[in-house]
């Protein structure tokens, strides 16, 4: 990954998204833009997600994001926190209460490489946990899961290529069809420790 991201910058976004979703309830200016870090106009693919947290349990509560660097890191970033508390169709909007409930992720993304092989059996052996997010395509199907999901969930490559199958609404053995495309990336990623706490990068462990 030649693209970085420092802590400052990081916090930039985690705040940045933060500031947009309650901007939605409070009607206050979001961050000041006049002074963006220079990387932070630069076009990156990018996901926001939202997680609940109850006592010592974490629960999803929205996550959307662009796979491609279609727009500057600032803009995208403003589209997707927008996007992951109102318009994810998996959960119903984010209500005023849960804003105090919620931690905040940024997710920068690579640009996504299509995974060549000889053949799909060897897709497992290249996929590396922890490191590599995944994108799979078929036709007009496609299903996207970031670098952490596997961690959080203990899976392995195989069962990684699975779940983003199913993602995709295809079938669990599909990555096993010739004419499926895979797609990899990497994610600089950025969190809040608890609702509006310190802002850590996460570094990933396999």
């Amino acid at each position: 990954m030649t693209f970085e991201l420092n802590i400052e910058e990081g916090t930039y976004l985690v705040k940045l998204a933060r500031s947009v979703i309650e901007n939605f309830f409070n009607e206050e200016d979001q961050l000041d833009n006049i002074d963006i870090p220079l990387k932070i106009r630069e076009k990156c693919g990018v996901f926001v997600t939202l997680n609940k947290i109850d006592g010592n349990k974490k629960q999803l509560r929205g996550c959307i994001g662009y796979p491609y660097p279609v727009k500057p890191l600032v803009e995208a970033v403003s589209d997707v926190a927008t996007a992951a508390a109102f318009e994810d169709y998996r959960f119903p909007r984010l209500s005023k209460k849960e804003v105090d409930e919620i931690v905040v992720e940024v997710s920068v993304l690579t640009p996504p490489e299509l995974i060549k092989v000889n053949k799909p059996e060897e897709y497992p052996s290249v996929i590396k946990v922890g490191v590599d997010g995944l994108i799979i395509q078929y036709g007009s199907r496609s299903g996207l899961l970031l670098p952490q999901v596997p961690i959080e969930w203990g899976w392995g490559p195989e069962e990684f290529l699975q779940q983003c199958c199913i993602k995709a609404g295809l079938s669990l053995k599909s990555w096993l069809n010739a004419n499926v495309k895979i797609f990899k990336f990497q994610a600089i990623i950025f969190k809040e420790e608890a609702p509006r706490g310190m802002i850590i990068r996460e570094e990933l462990n396999n």
